[in-house]
């Protein structure tokens, strides 16, 4: 897992939760599967040693934007879903699944999970940010 300035790591022994605030959506798909773990009352707000390193990984893979990774202790990484795929809301907004390289502005990202800007108007492309019309 890249350790990316904009990301705030959480260690358990047995993973690693990380966190990239700027693109968090507030599916709050955490909060609802681990409260114990994910409590945004709480600093930090992620607990890691409340939950098993299974029970984390499965709902960190929830987090539809990719704000949410984790990595285990033994080196693995989250394993992209197969086939890819890609859904649009009626928002204009792209959810997209899988084994994916997303071109940013930094250089290419390897990504699993990623929602994607579809109006043109994120302060943080390719990435919905919630600022353009696809993000409302």
């Amino acid at each position: 897992m890249s350790r990316d300035p904009d990301q705030k790591a959480y260690k358990a022994e047995a993973i690693t939760v990380t966190f990239e605030a700027r693109r968090c959506l507030h599916a709050a798909e955490c909060v609802r599967g681990l409260p114990g773990v994910f409590d945004t009352a709480k600093r930090p707000w992620v607990q890691p040693d409340n939950a098993t390193a299974d029970q984390l990984a499965e709902v960190v893979r929830r987090c539809p934007s990719g704000a949410l990774k984790y990595a285990l202790a033994d080196g693995a990484e989250e394993t992209p879903n197969t086939p890819t795929t890609i859904s649009r809301n009626a928002t204009g907004q792209l959810t997209v699944r899988g084994e994916l390289r997303v071109d940013t502005p930094q250089g290419p990202a390897a990504e699993t999970r990623v929602v994607l800007c579809g109006c043109g108007n994120s302060q943080l492309q390719p990435y919905c940010d919630h600022t353009g019309l696809c993000g409302r």
